[in-house]
């Protein structure tokens, strides 16, 4: 059934989005403790690096000569560490060379230093590189007998470590959109499962609500005819068992509507109810229910307007239209206080292909909440004032039927208060 589609649809979204943003956390959360533990532990490394540069007091004063001097590409002895050390006047004195293309900008980072001691500065650059370089530094004054003999600084380049980072999410990640799509696959699966019982259950009442229907029919039709021979039977001349006559007529009308509304809605849901369709001009068959409505409006004063318009030819069952337009023109004429306005319009413009009708009243209204529970079954939004006027609150879930097997769609625009507009979207 489509209903029962629909619910496994929505437990499939539902399920899929608490997997998707538990994923999302778990990879973002992964991330940013992994980031946070090698950045802990690279800036650690480089002040430990800087304590034992400082601790070699005799190599660091000893004069390493200039970099200009010095023709070789050093690179540091432990990993992409190195260091610089500058005496008082900015003079180095010693090294421990970076990456030739890093240099530069270390150099530069130096010149511009204001980090407190014991403090990491950390620069990203890839302007004119061909791979991005991340650099952690530290400096720390050379104080050798109590006197401030200059600065030295440390760093190391860390972004093979973050890349390695950057790739493990990515990984991470991949195998996360994996496990989605087997949790979803899963959840549907999981879903269908789930709702089999109710699936049954809703089954059973249907097939109940059928049979009874269909087997109330001909005891209705005989109760009928009953109240019929009784209506004309001249000898009851007592006024109080002519009234029981006419209300036991009432009743067994009311009856026989609601036996009638309960197998048409059995067998839609069954999907054994099929359509016979044809061409025809709607504007004319809303002219003709626009016209038997018309007594009804009068009886409770209601001015019944139509929008009159050319033609507009759609292919469709023109019994279910109807049927459909007197449902909706009913229930405006039901919720509209005497004095009030109905208006019926057609928009055979709306889309290239579609149609658009409108049933607007000057009623009651209809708050949002009850706006999603009107199409439900025996749903009713005034009882009291249903129950007085004959309703069953089947005639909206009944509307509802007829428009979903034209593939179209039925929704309201209301405010409280402001009347209420159901409005039918229809293929052409």
């Amino acid at each position: 059934m489509n209903m029962f589609g629909q619910t496994r649809r929505r437990l499939t979204m539902f399920y899929s989005l608490m997997m998707f943003f538990f994923l999302l956390l778990l990879v973002f959360g992964m991330h940013e403790s992994m980031e946070w533990s090698i950045t802990s532990e690279q800036e650690r490394e480089v002040l430990d690096t800087t304590e034992d540069v400082l601790n070699e007091e005799i190599i660091l004063l000893q004069r390493h000569g200039s970099l200009e001097d010095d023709s070789e590409d050093y690179k540091a002895s432990n990993g992409n560490l190195y260091f610089y050390a500058f005496d008082n006047h900015g003079k180095l004195i010693n090294y421990s060379r970076a990456v030739p293309v890093l240099e530069p900008l270390i150099l530069e980072a130096i010149q511009k230093w204001n980090v407190p001691d014991n403090q990491i500065m950390e620069f990203t650059n890839t302007h004119n590189f061909k791979y991005e370089y991340k650099v952690l530094m530290a400096a720390k004054p050379i104080v050798i007998d109590g006197e401030n003999r200059g600065m030295v600084y440390v760093g190391k380049d860390v972004a093979s470590v973050y890349n390695g980072l950057r790739k493990a999410t990515l990984i991470l990640g991949l195998l996360s959109l994996l496990a989605f799509i087997v949790a979803n696959f899963a959840g549907h699966i999981m879903a269908g499962k789930a709702i089999i019982p109710l699936k049954e259950a809703y089954e059973r009442q249907r097939q109940f609500a059928a049979d009874a229907s269909h087997e109330l029919r001909t005891p209705l039709s005989v109760v009928m005819a009953s109240v019929d021979v009784l209506g004309n039977d001249a000898s009851i001349a007592s006024p109080f068992l002519q009234q029981v006559i006419v209300d036991m007529r009432d009743e067994v009308k009311k009856m026989t509507k609601l036996v009638s509304d309960l197998l048409l809605v059995a067998r839609s849901e069954n999907q054994t109810f099929k359509l016979v369709t044809e061409k025809f001009d709607l504007i004319e068959a809303i002219h003709e229910i626009v016209r038997k409505m018309q007594p009804l409006a009068d009886e409770k004063h209601i001015n019944l307007f139509f929008v009159k318009q050319e033609s507009v030819i759609i292919r469709a069952d023109i019994q279910r239209i109807k049927q459909l337009l007197i449902i909706l023109i009913d229930n405006a004429l039901k919720y509209t206080p005497g004095n009030g306005v109905v208006t019926v319009k057609v928009d055979g413009e709306f889309e290239k292909n579609k149609i658009r009708i409108m049933v607007r009243d000057t009623g009651i209204g209809i708050s949002l909440t009850d706006q999603h529970k009107v199409f439900d079954r025996f749903y009713r939004v005034d009882r009291a004032r249903s129950r007085d006027s004959g309703g069953n609150g089947l005639g909206l879930a009944i509307a509802r039927d007829i428009v979903n097997l034209h593939d179209g769609e039925l929704y309201i625009e209301s405010k409280i208060g402001e009347g209420a507009a159901f409005i039918v979207e229809l293929k052409k």
